[in-house]
């Protein structure tokens, strides 16, 4: 069987050059603007690259290009990052679920999704737990 040729995709989130921080500065609850400075500094510390704006939500570090082992389709995406949502704090860690189980036995209340970190505040986690996991990510990348 031919390999499929890769097409690399077009997808609306990139990166642009707009100011992380007067972003934070602009999330109104304050608790997940105080909690979004903290993921900040833990995930730019983590993977030893700047943080940018990704699209108008997304704080990413570094960037990956991805393949599907289905469709052969490759997509530039952030290694990590997140995003303050109304909801909840989203953590882009595109982690195997399984593979982190004990961890996020451990880690505190959250929710899971897709390779996404739901969490309310970072006062209801183990923060330990949450850079052991962070720093695993970026091994598997």
């Amino acid at each position: 069987m031919a390999e499929k040729k890769s097409k690399l995709a077009a997808i609306k989130t990139k990166p642009t050059s707009a100011s992380v921080a007067e972003f934070i500065n602009s999330v109104k609850d304050e608790q997940k603007r105080n909690d979004s400075f903290v993921l900040l500094e833990m995930m730019k510390k983590a993977s030893g690259e700047e943080p940018v704006l990704w699209s108008s939500s997304i704080i990413g570090f570094g960037n990956k290009r991805y393949k599907s082992p289905a469709t052969g389709r490759e997509v530039d995406w952030l290694k990590i990052g997140f995003s303050p949502r109304k909801a909840n704090l989203s953590l882009h860690l595109t982690i195997n679920i399984k593979e982190h189980a004990a961890a996020l036995q451990k880690l505190g209340k959250h929710k899971t999704g897709a390779g996404c970190l739901y969490i309310n505040k970072l006062e209801e986690i183990d923060l330990k737990v949450l850079k052991k996991i962070i720093d695993s990510s970026l091994k598997n990348k």
